[in-house]
C-alpha cells in the first residue's frame, strides 16, 4: 500500500495544483463585477417619490439647479461638471439622524480629500431656518472643508422638487402643506453623467463602507 502511494506522490501533487488553479478560475469568474445599476424612479419606493413620475422607467437624471451654500457662493450643477459626488438631506436643528449623518459625511470627506473626481453635496430641507449664516456655523462645527462639500439652502420648493424629482428620496409630509417634506437616513452616490447609482443607509458604518467601495468601482466605469 505504502508503495502504491510513493508511485503515485507526484501525479497526487500534479493534480492538486491543477485543481486550485481550476477553482480559482471557477471562482473569479462567478465573482466578475457587475456595474452599479442606474436607479430608476419605478425602481424605488413611491412614498421617496413625486407622484408624476413614480412609473418613469428610463432617463432619469439630476435636473438642473441653483442653490447657496455655507459661503453665500451659488452652487450650480457646473461645480459638480464630470464629478461623483454623493447627496443627501438633513438640516442644522435636527438631533437624531442628522447628527450621525454628518459625522458619516464627515468620514466619507476624509477618504475623499485627496480625490478630485469626488464632492459630498448635503441640502437642507428647512431653508427658512438654514440661512447662509447658520449653515456656515454648522459647517466649521463639524469640520466641513468648502472645497470638497456644500452644505446648500436655496427656495424650498426648489429643494422640495430635486428631493422628490431629481434625488428620490425625501418624504412628503402628508399634512397638506406647500412643498413640507420629511428627510430620510438615505445617501445617494451620483455619476459624472448625473445618474443615480447607489442609495445607502447613512446612519449605517458598514453601509458608508459599501458607497466608499462603490465609490472605487465607478471611478474605473469608461
Amino acid at each position: 500500500m505504502l508503495s502504491f502511494f510513493k508511485e503515485y506522490r507526484g501525479f497526487a501533487i500534479v493534480f492538486g495544483v491543477i485543481s486550485i488553479i481550476i477553482i480559482s478560475i471557477i471562482y473569479n469568474t462567478l465573482n466578475v463585477y457587475k456595474p452599479l445599476p442606474i436607479y430608476q424612479p419605478a425602481m424605488v419606493s413611491t412614498e421617496l417619490v413625486d407622484s408624476t413620475i413614480q412609473h418613469q422607467k428610463k432617463y432619469h437624471k439630476i435636473v438642473d439647479f441653483s442653490l447657496t451654500n455655507q459661503n453665500g457662493k451659488t452652487i450650480t450643477q457646473n461645480d459638480y461638471k464630470d464629478k461623483i459626488y454623493v447627496a443627501d438631506f438633513f438640516f442644522t436643528t435636527c438631533q437624531t439622524i442628522c447628527p450621525i449623518m454628518t459625522g458619516h459625511m464627515h468620514d466619507i470627506q476624509k477618504e475623499i480629500m485627496n480625490d478630485n473626481d469626488v464632492m459630498l453635496l448635503s441640502h437642507s430641507v428647512t431653508p427658512q431656518i438654514d440661512t447662509v449664516a447658520q449653515l456656515k456655523r454648522y459647517a466649521v462645527k463639524k469640520g466641513v472643508v468648502d472645497a470638497k462639500w456644500n452644505l446648500v439652502t436655496g427656495d424650498k420648493k426648489q429643494i422640495y422638487e430635486l428631493a422628490r424629482k431629481s434625488y428620490l428620496a425625501v418624504k412628503d409630509n402628508g399634512d397638506g402643506g406647500p412643498f413640507d417634506m420629511i428627510h430620510t437616513e438615505n445617501f445617494m452616490l451620483i455619476d459624472k453623467k448625473r445618474q443615480i447609482r447607489g442609495f445607502y443607509d447613512g446612519t449605517n458604518s458598514e453601509e458608508i463602507d459599501r458607497l466608499l467601495l462603490d465609490i472605487a468601482h465607478l471611478k474605473k466605469e469608461k
